[in-house]
């Protein structure tokens, strides 16, 4: 996960990946398209607008005391796993604007930094001037076996919107 990315080898996905015939929103170099019940898919030429409402942000302080906390809770047998915090991606095109919920991939939220780098690549992907290849390439050639820390999926993003400004 770098960003609101979910990154594979052969797609990229908005939040985390979605459960077997959940919703999910999907991005390729050619096209967005939205699975589950309502299905959709628009070529970028098409998109005029991609939003992601309602994501989960807390500064860092925040999101490593919520960790102690699972961690303790985990380690007293009194921790109960909840669910991910939901997200709307909001697509505008040829005159339609669909709502999609998609599931946050971050285990307790990203950063202010993480999600402002995300909707700038975003917006990158709709005017044409970026393509989610460039995150596909970047896991090809990567293979991240571990979640990268914050600082690093970052670095990531900005690597990716540096030439691009």
């Amino acid at each position: 996960m770098i960003g609101l990315f979910w990154i594979e080898e052969t797609r990229v996905c908005l939040g985390a990946p979605p459960a077997e015939e959940g919703p999910g929103v999907f991005l390729s170099p050619t096209e967005l398209s939205v699975t589950g019940p309502e299905q959709h898919v628009w070529g970028w030429e098409d998109v005029t607008d991609l939003q992601v409402l309602d994501v989960p942000v807390r500064s860092a302080a925040v999101r490593w005391a919520t960790r102690v906390t699972t961690v303790a809770a985990a380690a007293l047998d009194a921790w109960v796993p909840g669910s991910p915090a939901q997200m709307t991606v909001v697509v505008h095109a040829q005159d339609q604007r669909v709502e999609a919920p998609v599931f946050s991939a971050a285990a307790t939220a990203y950063t202010q930094r993480e999600v402002d780098l995300s909707l700038g690549l975003l917006s990158h992907f709709v005017r044409g001037s970026a393509s989610p290849i460039t995150l596909t390439q970047w896991w090809a050639e990567n293979r991240p076996t571990e979640v990268l820390r914050s600082r690093h999926r970052e670095a990531v993003l900005e690597g990716w919107l540096a030439p691009l400004l």
